[in-house]
């Protein structure tokens, strides 16, 4: 069996889990999922960094002590990742005693090995960083990630030989192009290794200036510097070089920002060639989310909290709108009202109104069953080599970190089935009554649902399991069985007579804290107006004829661009056509089978050369007109009043 291992950074506990650490953390769950899909074995390994000097600074502000501290805080992420769909991880704590003497018999290692020397040292220490800079690495004399000056400190210090192996990365990087990816961080770190800014790396605090740490095991007047302490929890979480889970497992991949760069693509690799142990496969390197185009800060205000997100609009949809908005590796600025426009376009009228639009129709045209598959025509077997060639790609790009493109390659499929339902027009074929082309049609769209419900589990995995539970497979969000390989390859029907869910509305519509603020002043305003308008006579009432519809068809006015042609259903009254100014709001497709209102003794008006019998009745939201419907399905001809 194959097997995935990859970790997220070890959070440094000085503050509470970010925006940042959840999408780290979400990256790394999701790509277990793709790989648990695709049968392998996989997990992933998450963490708190608990000791040094910001620690205790950190502590000592808030006045607790710093064990009291970082219990605290790191209960924080622990109790935030299943909050966000987070799942098959293992958390590591660095105050953990068994890391601590992982990393202790590590450091004795490096030392027998002549790879560590004690020395005196004068240096640029930057408190933010808790690392010593040399004049080159400097910036116009600032700390290049925190632009504060460092502190001049003067102190004897252990080292490690890091200089020793920087030749040997170098040419290891070179040869191996997709060691660090995307490219761009590759070359950086290259850049790094010729610039030649780097040297030893000092590797303890004395216990005169730090006490809050990992002794070293050779000279307990040492504590561990919290870098060469962190990045051996990729290894101490898997019980060790002698465990059996590194047996297994190792080695595996690493997700980090690209703020924390130089220590994974330096300083690890060069830790891992003196210990005797092979390299990480991949370091994958994201940027940063930033909010109104700056990075986030409390001092700025612009945090973005994740849990608040995931409350106000759901987890999947939170997810998702992460993965498609962030190219991995460049920068993505988060906005709320984009994420609403994201959900509402993709989720809520691309897939959700896929599944409603569909399994609506298989409850009036199969009973919610899962018609036969007979004969494929040649539109089709277009769709069925437009999925397997879209499944394909979601799964190698995704794989390739590119999460955003993946996604799209999905969605061409999406959008394809939502055109297929125009293009086939089931309502047409069953009042023709061609009922083996409209079982064939039905199966087709759900077997294409199927697909996408599958591909989307690592993204999305509750709204992936409510979704494949519609389509009668029962499933939960720790497992989906399957196998990609054959379902790339395969497009076979639902069981024939599978029970199906009557409706769907898995992606309703969201509306921004903007947009509500909006509208709850609009109804005031509406409230207002409507205490001022005159009361009417219920005659006047009951001579209106109102009733409920079903759009049978919807489309285009072929001489007016704002107005939509519906042909509704009213029963015993028959199918009226009615022309509706909708078309700025609403896709015609999206329409078909939707229920509306109408009122229908009005006196019939020509609107640029066709007639229109009716009125459809409308309300307006937000500044846009939405139709009105009732809450539940009833009879066509049914009277309003």
């Amino acid at each position: 069996m194959n097997r995935f291992y990859i970790t997220t950074p070890i959070y440094y506990v000085n503050a509470r889990p970010h925006l940042g650490h959840s999408y780290s953390t979400m990256v790394a769950d999701a790509l277990v999922r793709l790989h648990r899909l695709q049968g392998e074995e996989a997990f992933f390994v998450t963490g708190s960094d608990e000791h040094g000097d910001k620690i205790v600074q950190a502590a000592e502000k808030v006045g607790k002590d710093p064990q009291s501290f970082v219990d605290e805080i790191s209960l924080l992420f622990q109790t935030l990742w299943p909050q966000l769909g987070i799942e098959n991880y293992r958390f590591a704590r660095t105050t953990d005693p068994a890391h601590a003497k992982i990393v202790q018999d590590l450091l004795q290692k490096v030392y027998d090995a002549g790879d560590i020397y004690f020395g005196e040292f004068s240096g640029h220490y930057c408190y933010g960083c808790e690392r010593f800079y040399t004049e080159k690495e400097l910036v116009d004399g600032l700390c290049p990630q925190h632009l504060t000056s460092p502190a001049l400190i003067s102190e004897k210090n252990y080292f490690f030989k890091m200089s020793k192996y920087l030749p040997w990365l170098k040419e290891y990087i070179e040869t191996h192009p997709d060691f660090i990816r995307p490219e761009r961080y590759r070359s950086e770190a290259l850049g790094m290794l010729e610039a030649g800014a780097l040297d030893d790396l000092c590797i303890s605090r004395p216990k005169t200036r730090l006490t809050w740490g990992i002794d070293l095991p050779f000279d307990h007047n040492y504590v561990c510097y919290v870098w060469f302490d962190a990045l051996l929890t990729y290894i101490s979480a898997l019980g060790g070089p002698s465990g059996t889970d590194f047996a297994t497992f190792w080695p595996g991949e690493h997700l980090v920002a690209k703020d924390i760069l130089k220590p994974h693509a330096v300083f690890w690799p060069a830790m891992l060639k003196s210990m005797g142990l092979p390299l990480y496969k991949h370091l994958n390197v994201h940027g940063y989310w930033l909010s109104r185009d700056t990075k986030m800060s409390k001092s700025l205000g612009n945090i973005v909290d994740p849990k608040a997100m995931a409350d106000a609009y759901g987890i999947d949809a939170f997810r998702y709108y992460l993965f498609r908005e962030m190219h991995f590796g460049s920068d993505a600025s988060f906005s709320e009202e984009n994420m609403v426009a994201r959900i509402n376009a993709d989720l809520a009228n691309d897939l959700g109104n896929l599944f409603s639009r569909v399994l609506a129709m298989a409850a009036k045209y199969c009973s919610s069953r899962a018609p036969k598959m007979g004969t494929l025509t040649e539109e089709d077997t277009v769709l069925v080599d437009l999925c397997s060639h879209a499944m394909q790609n979601f799964l190698q790009l995704f794989s390739a970190i590119k999460f955003a493109e993946g996604l799209e390659s999905l969605w061409e499929f999406v959008r394809a089935l939502n055109k297929y339902v125009d293009s086939q027009a089931p309502w047409a074929l069953a009042k023709k009554n061609e009922t083996e082309r409209l079982a064939t049609v039905m199966a087709v769209l759900l077997a294409g649902m199927r697909k996408i419900a599958l591909c989307l589990w690592p993204v999305m995995p509750t709204a992936s399991c409510t979704m494949l539970k519609q389509l009668g497979i029962d499933v939960d969000t720790q497992t989906v069985p399957c196998s990609m390989d054959y379902e790339c390859t395969h497009f076979d029907a639902l069981p024939e007579g599978q029970e199906l869910a009557l409706k769907s509305n898995i992606f309703p519509r969201r509306e921004s804290k903007d947009e509500k603020k909006d509208k709850a002043t609009k109804k005031e305003q509406n409230e207002a107006k409507a205490e001022e308008n005159t009361t009417i006579d219920i005659g006047a009432f009951h001579a209106l004829d109102i009733r409920v519809g079903t759009i049978e068809q919807a489309e285009k006015h072929p001489n007016a661009d704002t107005i939509l042609v519906l042909h509704i259903d009213f029963g015993s009254l028959g199918v009226r056509q009615i022309l509706s100014g909708l078309a700025a709001y609403y896709k015609p497709e999206e329409l078909v089978h939707k229920q509306v209102v109408a009122l229908l003794n009005l006196k019939p008006r020509k609107i640029r050369g066709l007639v229109s019998n009716g009125m459809v009745l409308t309300a307006e939201s937000d500044g846009k007109v939405v139709l009105l419907s009732p809450e539940h399905l009833v009879d066509n001809g049914g009277t309003v009043g």
